[in-house]
């Protein structure tokens, strides 16, 4: 079942402070679409500031595909009007496109119509593109431009104080690591609750499938989309965003040493099937090296251990460092139901279930174990919703009822929430448990369940559309709070300032900067 958390959250519950001072952030990514649903073939808008050095809007893999970043915060409900503002601002200067609400794509006609996100003439600007060049020639450009929501969680110095007896977070970095590791390994045992109750991607648009096999026993829509009809989370299956050949790496979540190291020697090892692409044809770079990993952010992961780095410095260099500072869920659907893609009933679950697998014993795992707990995450992904739907209990043919699993694991969550609750003066976690738990006994009731009905309803047409329409009207009608039209000003033109200046104080051609970064 669910490991023995009762002395956790009597703990817990004699220490209720300990969790005051959450601190969260939260990256969003969309599309921009054209009023007929189809990608936008527009650059970045200029309006919008320098994606490069932008501290609030950029863009990930493609020049379409926007990612909003808000600052931390520890305060759900001013991080969300914070990224609402975003929103705001940006559907103001998108003139006629749209912000796609759904995770996986909008109508694409071919690959070669996703553009590269481009940043300028900066070394490191022109790394960032060729890496995404690498991604493209890798895994090809359509799993690429899949959105999700991400979601920066750490805890406060108070609780590790109060939990680990530790004095500073320096003297303790040692001692954070790892109860942070052992949050990282229940999430992997658990956290397939998050498609579960949030998944909203059990359809796919039929232009995503072409020319790519799959066994999946697909059913079609009226208007063409393929869905599968338990499915939860498709964005997260091998059809989205994953990496099989990632899943041999044997990288463990255990010990920072052990994790740092993993990921270092994927970093250097050499791989034949990207050999076989080459790293230069006809004087065009092709990708950053031949490696399993060009660099660190290749390695996909449904959570992801991090530490704020210095200039220079590489992921896991700052963990070494100082040890890890938040971690990073990654298993978020754009949620279809909020104009902004994420809610508060979202934010304050994962705080809850977060909590939990900082406080539940966690067993270490080895490269087996952690392949194992993918067995669940596939099984709710491709039918979560299923009746009678079961989950694997460790990695033994043990097997309970989903239903029985996720009621155990809210019966937890629901204490967690009353000292929250105790700390806020107010019921809104304990109303999140009562809400997200009827989802356990009515499937119907789960955002995947909630949005294939609307996608299938006779007329539908393109849902996605409608709601990319229906939510900028709603941001265009709606004033700014937090940020202002001065303060965003500012901010565009400072990020174009940025630009410019890493421009001007490049010192080595593109050539030697790369040879400087592989020797490094």
């Amino acid at each position: 079942m669910i490991p023995d958390v009762s002395q956790a959250l009597s703990w817990l519950e004699a220490h209720p402070q300990a969790v005051k001072g959450i601190r969260r952030g939260i990256e969003r990514e969309t599309l921009r679409v054209n009023a007929d649903g189809s990608l936008a073939a527009t650059g970045h808008p200029e309006a919008l500031g320098a994606a490069l050095t932008h501290h609030w809007i950029t863009t990930d893999f493609a020049e379409s595909l926007l990612e909003f970043i808000t600052p931390v915060d520890g305060d759900i409900d001013h991080l969300l009007t914070f990224l609402r503002d975003i929103h705001r601002h940006v559907a103001r200067e998108l003139g006629d496109e749209r912000m796609w609400p759904l995770s996986m794509p909008c109508f694409v006609g071919a690959e070669q119509e996703i553009e590269l996100a481009q940043y300028g003439s900066s070394n490191i600007g022109r790394l960032k593109t060729l890496y995404r060049e690498g991604l493209k020639n890798r895994y090809g450009a359509l799993m690429q431009i899949i959105s999700g929501i991400h979601y920066n969680f750490s805890l406060p110095l108070e609780f590790w104080q109060a939990r680990l007896g530790i004095t500073d977070a320096e003297s303790g970095k040692h001692e954070i690591s790892a109860a942070y590791f052992k949050l990282i390994r229940n999430y992997y045992r658990f956290g397939w609750v998050i498609p579960y109750l949030f998944g909203a991607s059990p359809a796919i648009c039929s232009s995503f499938l072409n020319g790519r096999e799959t066994e999946l026993p697909f059913e079609h829509t009226e208007s063409g989309l393929c869905y599968l009809p338990y499915a939860t989370s498709l964005r997260l299956s091998d059809l989205g965003y994953t990496n099989k050949s990632q899943s041999n790496l044997g990288i463990t979540f255990n010990d920072l040493e052990t994790y740092v190291k993993g990921v270092k020697q994927a970093i250097g090892t050499p791989s034949e099937e990207y050999a076989a692409i080459g790293v230069k044809k006809d004087g065009k770079y092709l990708q950053l090296n031949t490696n399993v990993l060009q660099i660190e952010n290749e390695l996909y992961a449904p959570i992801r251990p991090k530490r704020v780095t210095r200039s220079g410095e590489t992921p896991s260099d700052a963990l070494m460092r100082s040890g890890i500072e938040y971690i990073e869920v990654r298993s978020l659907d754009v949620n279809p139901f909020s104009p902004i893609g994420v809610d508060a009933s979202q934010a304050r679950f994962l705080d809850l279930f977060l909590i939990w697998c900082a406080l539940a014993d966690a067993p270490e795992m080895n490269s087996d174990e952690l392949l194992c707990t993918r067995k669940n995450w596939n099984r709710v992904i491709l039918e979560g919703r299923k009746p009678g739907q079961t989950i694997g209990i460790g990695c033994n043919d043990q097997r309970k009822p989903l239903e029985q699993v996720g009621k155990a694991l809210f019966a937890d969550l629901r204490r967690v929430a009353e000292v929250l609750d105790s700390q806020n003066g107010n019921q809104q976690y304990q109303d999140v448990c009562c809400e997200l738990v009827a989802g356990f006994d009515d499937p119907e009731l789960t955002y995947s369940a909630r949005i294939l009905r609307e996608m299938k309803a006779p007329g539908s047409g393109n849902l996605g559309l409608k709601l990319a329409e229906k939510y900028r009207q709603i941001l265009l009608q709606e004033p700014l709070e937090i940020l202002s039209a001065e303060k965003l000003a500012a901010e565009c033109e400072a990020s174009w300032q940025r630009q410019r200046d890493l421009e001007a104080n490049d010192k080595l051609s593109f050539e030697e900067y790369l040879a400087a970064l592989a020797g490094g």
